[in-house]
């Protein structure tokens, strides 16, 4: 292992597993070992994986939601000389977790901030999924209420980059139904579930066909759950003659956009996915 210079006065960002111990990286083990205190998401929950690794160094809370009182006190512990590692309960902290606060405050205030990368579910959600990875969008967690879930989804709709979400248990029918609405019936999903855990489960699909399988299997709603979604395809408007935009233009003045596409699909002879496509990207 390649030991680590440890300067005084700075804020290690550290990631930790997100199920599977055997993913923590000996770097980090080594920076959790050696620094003067350890600001965590919730200290309880953080010791299990402390005394895994024999790290007895002293936690202290931090979340983004601590007042302004404990960032200035890690700020001056840093300014003072000591080094300090910022953890969250799993995963890259500042990925939908905290640490944004402090690490900007630790900027502002000219600390030295070093990262040490790890597990991160986003990641290993997207590197197994099979959807187009060149680009993509993190979304972190949907709004938890459905009106404002679907308005959401409704400004990502034909956005053509892979578009990633976190999601609780306790939503992921609800989601995964209110994007069979919003994206279409036929548009892939990735459900990736438990990642790195014994029941760890990726499955892809249409959207439709992965909320029926969701639903008709109470065990795919448990756990911690990332959404992949691929992104919408690029309208070929080359392939529409100008007749058949004017038809699509007098629906979409007259109709929702998803009625729309499913009269056009009859009177163009296009497919009706491509029109719902189309008319998403005209704004209409």
């Amino acid at each position: 292992m390649t030991t680590v210079a440890f300067n005084p006065g700075i804020l290690y960002v550290v990631a930790t597993p997100i199920g599977n111990l055997g993913d923590m990286v000996p770097r980090a083990v080594e920076t959790l070992q050696t620094v003067a205190v350890i600001a965590a998401e919730d200290t309880r929950h953080s010791s299990r994986l402390l005394a895994h690794f024999d790290i007895k160094t002293p936690c202290i809370a931090y979340h983004d939601h601590s007042d302004d009182t404990r960032v200035d006190q890690l700020i001056a512990r840093m300014q003072a000389g000591d080094s300090v590692a910022l953890i969250s309960d799993a995963g890259t902290p500042l990925v939908s977790d905290p640490g944004y606060r402090l690490v900007r405050s630790a900027r502002q205030a000219g600390i030295q901030i070093v990262p040490i990368p790890g597990a991160c579910a986003m990641i290993a959600a997207l590197s197994a999924a099979g959807l187009p990875s060149d680009r993509f969008a993190f979304e972190g967690f949907l709004p938890a209420k459905q009106v404002a879930r679907c308005a959401q989804l409704q400004s990502l709709a034909a956005d053509p980059r892979t578009l990633i979400f976190y999601e609780a248990p306790h939503r992921i029918l609800e989601t995964l139904q209110d994007m069979t609405q919003v994206f279409g019936p036929e548009r892939e999903v990735v459900m990736a579930r438990e990642l790195t855990k014994t029941f760890e489960t990726i499955k892809g699909n249409k959207v439709s066909e992965l909320a029926a399988w969701v639903e008709s299997d109470s065990n795919q709603q448990r756990g911690e759950i990332v959404l992949l979604v691929h992104g919408a395809p690029k309208p070929e408007n080359e392939a529409m003659t100008p007749e058949q935009v004017h038809i699509m233009k007098v629906l979409l003045d007259e109709l929702p956009v998803k009625q729309a596409a499913a009269i056009g699909a009859k009177l163009t002879g296009l497919k009706k996915n491509f029109l719902y496509d189309w008319a998403l990207q005209r704004g209409d």
